[in-house]
């Protein structure tokens, strides 16, 4: 079978130090610090076998993520931009769905306790973790000590098929019905990306009480549907924060209720003026330009009445930032971090709330063919029109 695999060269940064958990030549979860020169090859892969625990899935379709488009992305000395876990070579994608194939004789659905069977629909985490460690005895397995992750760092789904241990998938049957054959596939594929808003805004950004505001910076996949799951949430005001006019109109379209262009000029002034000079009590930080917004979030948070405001920062991005904390002790406010979506009953309650009529689907702005993804991550590097390609494999 054809997948799309991605090649780099190993070549630390002067003066950079190996972790205690990075290999050599192959793997680091610090990509940028290590890995040179990306580029795309359509390389000639066997079929899977599925091993007792395991299922092989026939993939319907997986979406085009940011982490891909920055794993092939280089800056002026040819680093990739990913900042995380990175293995290379390694076939991309990680955002997908797709029907069972072959299951192994243990591979059982945890929601049911039942064998899955050839035909049944899935969609999967794209968080490998290994239930051994003290983050995963702990309920934390997306900080799993033993990571991996399929498409960084295992090969991923951008190719006709893909093996999976069972314990990461979960059925989407339960589209079928409503949204029908061809549909419930581009809606199981943005089960992950909707997943990791989730997280971010619901887990640890503590959710809202219903009547509260919320301030979403940057209308990507993540930042669009983290407004949709605000306001299923009882958010009385989303606002969405974006300089591209469609991304704007799709938030608005999706969940938001207010959006501000912040090329306009005055955000904290927009947000203030929108809460009545209250503020927000979650601000996501989905633009992967922390440095750039950060004076703004400050300014919301310390002009504005709201007590308890909770900063989550979900975008991937090597940046720092210069916080002052004089802002955040007198506000009594939070900043948290946001890696992925496993645990904490995520991906079941994305599921049940996409089944339930929250549609995602129109995240979806262009369909392409396996052959045609690689032109296409390149051209995310650049286009801010376009939000979610999802590639079609066939």
């Amino acid at each position: 079978m054809k997948a799309v695999t991605l090649f780099a060269d190993w070549k630390p940064r002067p003066g950079f130090q190996l972790g205690a958990k990075d290999i050599e030549g192959k793997l680091s979860y610090l990509g940028s610090k290590v890995w040179c020169n990306p580029r795309i090859e359509m390389v000639e892969k066997e079929v899977p076998v599925p091993g007792p625990t395991e299922v092989l899935i026939e993939v319907k379709a997986c979406g085009i993520c940011g982490s891909d488009v920055h794993m092939l992305q280089s800056d002026e000395q040819g680093y990739i931009f990913y900042p995380g876990l990175t293995a290379f070579p390694c076939t991309l994608g990680h955002e997908f769905s797709g029907v069972v194939a072959e299951a192994g004789p243990e591979a059982f659905n945890k929601r049911t306790g039942k064998r899955f069977l050839p035909g049944e629909a899935v969609c999967a985490e794209e968080m490998m973790w290994c239930a051994q460690c003290r983050p995963c005895a702990d309920g934390l397995p997306n900080h799993c000590e033993r990571l991996q992750e399929i498409g960084f760092s295992i090969d991923g789904a951008y190719a006709r098929y893909i093996r999976m241990d069972a314990r990461y998938l979960w059925s989407i049957e339960a589209f079928r019905p409503i949204y029908g054959e061809e549909k419930m596939f581009l809606l199981g594929s943005l089960v992950e990306p909707s997943s990791v808003a989730y997280n971010a805004v619901i887990v640890r950004g503590g959710g809202v009480l219903p009547g509260e505001s919320v301030l979403i910076m940057g209308s990507g996949p993540v930042g669009i549907a983290a407004c949709a799951e605000l306001r299923r949430a009882g958010a009385a005001k989303v606002i969405i924060s974006e300089p591209s006019r469609s991304r704007r109109e799709m938030a608005l379209a999706l969940g938001a209720t207010h959006a501000i262009d912040p090329a306009a000029g005055d955000v904290p002034g927009a947000v203030l003026d929108i809460t009545e000079g209250m503020g927000v009590k979650i601000i996501l930080e989905a633009t992967g330009l922390p440095s750039v917004v950060w004076p703004d979030i400050e300014k919301i948070i310390w002009e504005g009445r709201q007590l308890n405001a909770t900063v989550v920062l979900v975008a991937r991005a090597d940046d720092r930032i210069i916080m002052n904390g004089e802002v955040f002790q007198v506000r009594r406010a939070n900043v948290v971090g946001a890696q992925g979506h496993s645990g904490h009953g995520i991906f079941p309650n994305v599921i049940n709330s996409m089944a339930d009529g929250m549609d995602m689907t129109p995240l979806i702005t262009k369909k392409i063919t396996l052959e045609e993804t690689a032109e296409h991550i390149k051209l995310l590097q650049t286009n801010r029109e376009q939000v979610k390609i999802t590639v079609l494999p066939r």
